[in-house]
C-alpha cells in the first residue's frame, strides 16, 4: 500500500501515552450491581440494624419517623453522606488507576486499586477487535472494545469508552495490526502544516460554536438525541462496507430457525410427556420438575431472538464484520487469516426451506478463558445458498470462481445418488463404509482446492468444513482393528479449538494416504507464501499457486 493513501488516525490514543475511561466505567463495570446488592442487603436486615442502633423495645414503627422524633436527623444524613463520598471516593480512585495505552507494538491496560493487573496484547497476534455495547452502557454513550489475541487467555478489554471514540479506536488498532504502524506516524505532520494560515472551519468532527453559554435543557436534549440516534443507527456503518457486500438476515426468517430448533423438538417430547402423566393420573412430581423448565423456555427464546436480531456481515478493507443484537449490540471484526476453519451445516429441520449456518474457529476464541465475555463463533446465524456463497467470498478472500462455487455447492447438496455424466469433485468413501456408516457413507468426501481443503460428510445435518491449508497445524490418519479389516481409515485435519472439527470417520486406506500427502506438502506451501499477518500489503497470488488451483479440479482420484 502506498504511502498517499495510508489513512490518518482517527483519534490521539495511539500515541503510547497513557488514557483513561469513560468517567462512568466504575459504575457501569459492579457499581449499579453493587447498590442494588446493598439495598437487598438492608432491606433484609432492616430489623436487625433498629435492633442495633435503636434497640427494639423503643421502636415504634417507621424507621423515618423515629429518626426524627429522637432529633437524629443530622446524624442520619452525616452517615448517608459518609457512605456517598466513600462509595465516590473508591470509584475515583479505582477510575483514576484504570489506564491503557495503544503503540505500534502493543495494547496495555493497568488496573486495580488494592491489587494491581497489567494485561498485554501484542498487535502482531490480534486474532479480532470486537465491539460490544450492553443496554445500560449504551444510555451512557459507552463501549466495550475487546481486543482478542492468540495465546492463553491474553485477550485485552477497554471497558469502558465513549461509543464514538470506541469505534475510531478500532479501526486505528485493526490499522495499526495490519502492517501500518511504520508508515503512519508522519502523516498528520505535513497535512496540518500544508495551510498553517487558514481560517478554522468547523467540521464534522468539530462541533458548531454556540452563541450563548448552554443551557441544561440543550445539553439534556443533545444527550438524549445522541443516545436515540446510537439506537436506531444502521447495524453496518454504510461508509466501512461497500453495500453490495451486506448481508442481511430477514427477522421472521431469523425466528422461524430459532423456533425450528432441536431444542423445539426437546419442549415438544417435554409437553407430550407431561400431557400423558397428567391423564395417567401420575403423582404431582413430574409437573414439579417438567413446568418450569417449560416456562423458562420462553426465556430462552426471548434472548436467542433478540440477540440474534439485526444481523449483518459485511466486508471492509480490515476484514470481516459481523453485527449483532437488538438491546445489546455486539460487532466482530475477523481480519484476513484470522478464520482457522469453517463449517457449513444443515440442520435437517431447515432442510426443506433451503437454510444454512456457518460456524468458525478462531485462536481467539479459543483461547479465552472461562470469565471473558464470549465471542460469537456464528458468522451467518441462517441463510440461504446465495447468502452462504456471499459469507465465504468474504471469508476466504479470492475463492470465488465459478470452479470454487460449483465445488461448495457439490459439498453441500453432492453425495446423493447421481445420474451418469453428472461431475463429482469429492473424493469419496468406497461403499463397504457403508458396514460402519450405513447412511452417510456416500456423503463422505474430501477436495483440495488452491489452498482450501474441504471436507463433506453427514446426512441428518449437513456438514461441509473448509480449512485453508495455512492455518491447519497438523493431520492425521487413524485406523482400528475394524477399518484395518474393511480397508478404511479416518483421517483428522488439526486447527484451534471450537465448534468446527474436521474430520472424516471413513475413507479408503489408499485414498486416506493420498489425503495425509496432500494436506501435508500443501500446508507447508501454503503457511510459506502467506502474508495475511500484513493484510493491508497487496497480496499477489504466486505463479505456482495460480498453475496449482488452474491445475486441481477438487479431488484426487
Amino acid at each position: 500500500m502506498s504511502e498517499s493513501v495510508v489513512p490518518v488516525p482517527r483519534t490521539d490514543l495511539t500515541d503510547g501515552q497513557w488514557h483513561r475511561l469513560h468517567p462512568a466505567t466504575p459504575l457501569l463495570r459492579g457499581g449499579i450491581f453493587m447498590v442494588a446488592i446493598l439495598g437487598f442487603i438492608f432491606a433484609n436486615l432492616r430489623e436487625r440494624l433498629i435492633d442495633l442502633f435503636i434497640g427494639q423495645e423503643n421502636y415504634g414503627g417507621d424507621p423515618i419517623d423515629e429518626i426524627y422524633q429522637r432529633g437524629a436527623t443530622g446524624w442520619a444524613l452525616l452517615i448517608i453522606a459518609g457512605v456517598l463520598i466513600v462509595i465516590i471516593v473508591a470509584f475515583y480512585l479505582s477510575w483514576r488507576m484504570h489506564t491503557f495505552r495503544v503503540s505500534g507494538e502493543i495494547v496495555e491496560v493497568r488496573s486495580g486499586l488494592i491489587f494491581r493487573s497489567n494485561r498485554k496484547a501484542r498487535l502482531d497476534r490480534v486474532q479480532g477487535v470486537n465491539l460490544a455495547r450492553p443496554v445500560v452502557p449504551r444510555l451512557f454513550g459507552a463501549a466495550r472494545l475487546e481486543i482478542t489475541v492468540a495465546g492463553q487467555d491474553g485477550n485485552v478489554q477497554l471497558a469502558y469508552l465513549g461509543s464514538k471514540l470506541a469505534d475510531d479506536l478500532r479501526r486505528d488498532i485493526l490499522h495499526l495490526a495490519s502492517g501500518l504502524r511504520q508508515a503512519r506516524a508522519p502523516m498528520a505532520a505535513p497535512e496540518a502544516a500544508a495551510t498553517p494560515n487558514a481560517p478554522a472551519v468547523p467540521g464534522d468532527d468539530e462541533a458548531p460554536t454556540l452563541i450563548g453559554p448552554p443551557t441544561a435543557h440543550s445539553a439534556l436534549g443533545d444527550f438524549a438525541t445522541a443516545r436515540y440516534q446510537e439506537f436506531v443507527a444502521p447495524e453496518q456503518d454504510p461508509d466501512a462496507a461497500p453495500p453490495e457486500s451486506v448481508v442481511r438476515i430477514p427477522p421472521g426468517r431469523l425466528i422461524a430457525s430459532v423456533v425450528m430448533s432441536g431444542f423445539t423438538v426437546f419442549l415438544l417430547l417435554a409437553g407430550i410427556g407431561l400431557i400423558i402423566s397428567v391423564i395417567a393420573g401420575s403423582s404431582g412430581w413430574v409437573l414439579v420438575a417438567v413446568l418450569p423448565g417449560l416456562i423458562g423456555s420462553v426465556g430462552y427464546y426471548f434472548s436467542r431472538i433478540t440477540k440474534q436480531l439485526r444481523f449483518t456481515i459485511a466486508g471492509t478493507s480490515d476484514g470481516v464484520r459481523v453485527g449483532f443484537g437488538l438491546l445489546s449490540t455486539s460487532s466482530q471484526t475477523l481480519p484476513p487469516g484470522r478464520i482457522h476453519a469453517i463449517a457449513v451445516s444443515q440442520p435437517i429441520l431447515w432442510r426443506r426451506f433451503g437454510w444454512w449456518q456457518i460456524s468458525i474457529n478462531t485462536a481467539g476464541q479459543a483461547t479465552r478463558g472461562s470469565g471473558a465475555p464470549a465471542t460469537s463463533t456464528t458468522i451467518l446465524p441462517v441463510g440461504t445458498l446465495a447468502d452462504v456463497a456471499k459469507v465465504l467470498e468474504l471469508a476466504l478472500p479470492g475463492f470465488d470462481t465459478d470452479h470454487h462455487r460449483a465445488l461448495v455447492a457439490d459439498g453441500m447438496l453432492g453425495g446423493r445418488k447421481r445420474d451418469a455424466g453428472v461431475p463429482d469433485y469429492f473424493s469419496n468413501a468406497p461403499r463397504r463404509a457403508a458396514w460402519l456408516r450405513p447412511f452417510s457413507w456416500h456423503r463422505t468426501g474430501w477436495a483440495v482446492s488452491g489452498n482450501v481443503a474441504l471436507l463433506r460428510c453427514g446426512v441428518i445435518s449437513r456438514d461441509l468444513i473448509l480449512v485453508p491449508l495455512a492455518r491447519m497445524q497438523g493431520v492425521s490418519v487413524r485406523q482400528g482393528p475394524l477399518r484395518r479389516r474393511l480397508r478404511l481409515a479416518a483421517a483428522d485435519l488439526y486447527t484451534v479449538a471450537g465448534p468446527v472439527n474436521a474430520s472424516l470417520s471413513v475413507l479408503d486406506v489408499d485414498e486416506a494416504l493420498v489425503l495425509f500427502e496432500w494436506m501435508s506438502t500443501g500446508a507447508v506451501r501454503s503457511a510459506q507464501s502467506d502474508t495475511s499477518h500484513h493484510w493491508s500489503r497487496a497480496m499477489p497470488k504466486s505463479a505456482a499457486d495460480q498453475q496449482s488451483s488452474q491445475n486441481q479440479q477438487g479431488a484426487v482420484k
